[in-house]
């Protein structure tokens, strides 16, 4: 009788153990696939994870969005990834000489620019990136180190030496990534700020106005993507990746407001 009993309880025990591995779809645990990616990234990355996981049942993608050179400095330090998706090459660089990211596993996989954001009423009367340097403007850039602010940095070093000291004289607040200068000009904090071209989404385009910044003082933004060397999921990480690259998935950066890669 015991003998029967103790089999019961192993049947039992048996049947709950393999019914804690099923997920809510009948399937086993999802695979988790954890991508890092630069804050510009937020909206385009959002439909590219949803886009993965439908084509691929059992997968869940999970973003973690920051300015990159946060990123770049969790990722040095060890933490667990599979893909480091940069606003510029130079905190990629760094990745890779912390021996998490293997050298020349990296991919330019899109473009951006930047432009001038002002609230949608324009109180300081910005038309052109000369004002950001007469007195009183309020200006807001994100924090050194930022690819965002490297790329502005770069702008106001192309110009005269006068421009550049009113510029950064200027200058009345940083943020640690570039998602929250454009959500400060939005809620009128400030009277300009400099922001990559997708950043103006659709939850905030009402809310303000662009002032282009002509070609001859822009630059261009490349962003590249990479598997960490130490990926838990690394097949997952490459196929991620061959998605981004896929026609699907620039079609998707595409309708975010990103251009092609710089090297085609």
């Amino acid at each position: 009788m015991a003998t029967k009993r103790l089999a019961f309880l192993l049947i039992v025990f048996g049947v709950v153990g393999c019914a804690a591995g099923l997920s809510g779809n009948g399937g086993v645990d999802p695979q988790e696939l954890t991508v890092f990616a630069a804050s510009s990234l937020t909206d385009a990355f959002h439909e590219l994870a949803e886009a993965f996981e439908a084509q691929n049942p059992g997968v869940e993608v999970v973003l973690n969005f920051a300015g990159s050179s946060q990123l770049a400095a969790q990722l040095s330090e060890g933490v667990a990834a599979d893909v480091f998706a940069s606003a510029n090459p130079a905190q990629m660089q760094g990745v890779i000489e912390a021996g998490r990211i293997e050298t020349g596993s990296e991919t330019l996989f899109v473009s951006n620019r930047l432009t001038i954001v002002v609230p949608a009423d324009n109180p300081a009367g910005i038309s052109a990136l000369a004002d950001l340097a007469q007195p009183g403007v309020q200006l807001i850039l994100a924090v050194e180190g930022v690819p965002v602010r490297e790329y502005t940095d770069d702008i106001v070093a192309a110009m005269a030496a006068d421009f550049q000291e009113k510029f950064y004289a200027n200058l009345v607040s940083e943020e640690d990534n570039v998602r929250q200068v454009s959500a400060k000009v939005a809620l009128g904090e400030a009277d300009a700020g400099i922001v990559y071209t997708s950043d103006v989404t659709a939850d905030i385009a009402n809310q303000v106005q662009q002032i282009a910044i002509p070609d001859a003082q822009n630059v261009i933004a490349a962003y590249p993507l990479a598997p960490l060397s130490d990926a838990p999921e690394p097949e997952l990480a490459r196929s991620f990746i061959d998605f981004v690259l896929s026609e699907e998935g620039q079609n998707i950066l595409s309708n975010w407001g990103f251009g092609p890669s710089p090297d085609g």
